[in-house]
Formats: structure tokens, sequence, C-alpha cells
């Protein structure tokens, strides 16, 4: 009776220290994503549209996810760099598990996806970023790029509206098609190679469908990520100051989530349709190393 009872303060507890780590490595991470500006600058060429749309209050960004979540540095050091505001990204509890791991997010501005966390933060008047696809949307396979794998999740719509904070939708162009595959992820799984990882007990057979990453096949057929220009537009926002400290009914949730998911939609076949336009400006050596 008394470990059911101490256990949730204890998680509470350790919730609130990663909160004070984020706070305390702020700093240190706008640093890092500065001088990753200028690497990103020279391989991905980021373009940001639709910084008008970005409100001065406090925002909840929401956004399409891609794979390695290598989308998350561009998205942090274009904003930070084109905007001046500081985003931190919420991730998988997966990723919290090793102290290195662990450490590395914070360190570049991430934190536990956790409505603990999140409230926490946006009492403060943090900007916070998530992804409602999560692993689902990052593992997903090939033939899905640019699609949303959002499943009935709500609960960024109910941590907004909590708090009376603006949901700031945007969307990715780029990093879906950082690498090709070698093979995805359930078709290495089911391989003669899975089978034999889960008899040896390397893997686990209950290991999450969502955490089956791909082989990727990046520049010249190695792990190195291609060049491709990253395209970032941000969205008409939607103020949910109204709903501060309202309970609100599952319709009016999926109501907001879908308004939001439509506009993401919307930015993304938006910025697809500008990448085609703009092709025939890219340079010869892109062209070549994103084939």
């Amino acid at each position: 009776m008394a470990t059911i009872g101490t256990t949730p303060a204890k998680n509470e507890l350790d919730l609130m220290d990663m909160v004070e780590q984020s706070l305390s490595s702020e700093s240190r991470a706008i640093r890092h994503h500065k001088s990753f500006s200028k690497l990103a600058k020279l391989l991905f060429s980021p373009r940001l549209s639709g910084v008008s749309n970005l409100s001065p209050s406090p925002v909840l960004m929401v956004g399409n996810h891609s794979l390695f979540s290598l989308d998350v540095p561009l998205i942090q050091s274009s904003m930070l760099t084109e905007t001046g505001r500081f985003v931190r990204a919420m991730a998988d509890k997966v990723l919290f598990k090793n102290p290195s791991t662990k450490s590395l997010i914070l360190n570049m501005g991430g934190v536990l996806g956790s409505p603990v966390v999140g409230s926490s933060l946006m009492e403060k008047g943090k900007d916070l970023m998530v992804f409602p696809g999560g692993s689902y949307e990052v593992n997903k396979p090939i033939h899905e790029r640019y699609t949303l794998k959002w499943k009935d999740r709500v609960g960024f719509v109910r941590l907004a509206a909590k708090h009376g904070y603006t949901i700031l939708p945007f969307a990715t162009v780029g990093p879906d098609e950082f690498y090709d595959r070698y093979c995805e992820g359930i078709e290495w799984f089911d391989s003669p190679f899975g089978k034999l990882l889960r008899k040896t007990g390397l893997l686990s057979d209950n290991i999450r469908q969502d955490l089956l990453v791909p082989i990727p096949k990046g520049v010249l057929g190695t792990f190195i990520p291609k060049p491709q220009k990253f395209y970032m537009g941000i969205c008409e926002p939607l103020n949910l100051s109204e709903y501060k400290s309202q309970d609100l009914d599952d319709g009016t949730l999926v109501e907001i989530r879908d308004v939001v998911a439509h506009r993401i939609e919307a930015k993304i076949h938006e910025l697809l349709l500008m990448r085609v336009q703009e092709s025939s400006r890219g340079n010869w050596l892109r062209r070549q190393l994103v084939r």
C-alpha cells in the first residue's frame, strides 16, 4: 500500500527535476542550435515561410514528423535564427531511459512529452513543440511520406486549452526524404534475421511496433542523410485563450485537432508545390546527392 501511494509522488518529483534541468540548460541549448544552424545552412539550405503567423504570445507548435527526428534540430535552429524564438521539443519517453541520451536531449532543447512537464513549462510561458504522430510517424513506411499518423490523439489540444495557449500548426518538407530504405522496420522484424534476434533474446517479441526503425539508405548508400532542401511553413494559429482552465468535451477536442491537422496537410501540399517550382534553381551537386 505504501509503495502504491508514494510512486506517483516520486514520479512527479522526477518530472519536476527534469523541468528544472531543461530550464537550467536553456542557454547551452541555444548556443548549440546557433552553431548547428551554420551546418544546416550549408547542407539543407533551410527556408522558413509564414513567420507573420507567429503569435507574440507563447505557442505550442504542432507539426508533421520525420525519420530519426532529424527534422527537430532543423526546426529549432530555423526558429531561433529567423525569429529569435527558442522552442523546446517534447519527446517520447523511451528516449529518456538512457542517462546519456536523456542528457543529450535536454542539452539540445528537448523535454519529456508529459502533461506534467508541459504544464509546468507553459506556466512559465515557454514555447513548446509536439508531434502527435510520435514514433509511428517517425518510422512510417516510405510510401506514407508526408502523411500524419495521429490516430485518435488529442492530448496536445487538451494541454494547450488548459493553459489558454495558442496552437501554431506548421509543416516541413525535405526531412522525409533524407533517406530511402534498404528495408522497412516491419520487414526486417519478420525476416530470418529478426526472428534470430528474438530467439536469442536480443529483441523482445513484445516490442512496440512503432519503434521498429527502418534500415536507412542515405547519400551514396551510406547512413549520411541526403542534403534535401529543408522547407518549413508556419500556418494560421489557433488561439485557445477562451478555453483556459476548461475541461473540453471529446467532440471539441477532436474538432480542434482536425482543424490543426488539415492546416498542416494543406501546408505540406503548398511546400511540395513550392519545391517543384524551385527545383530548377538547385545546384548540380545537390541534385546528384539526393538521387
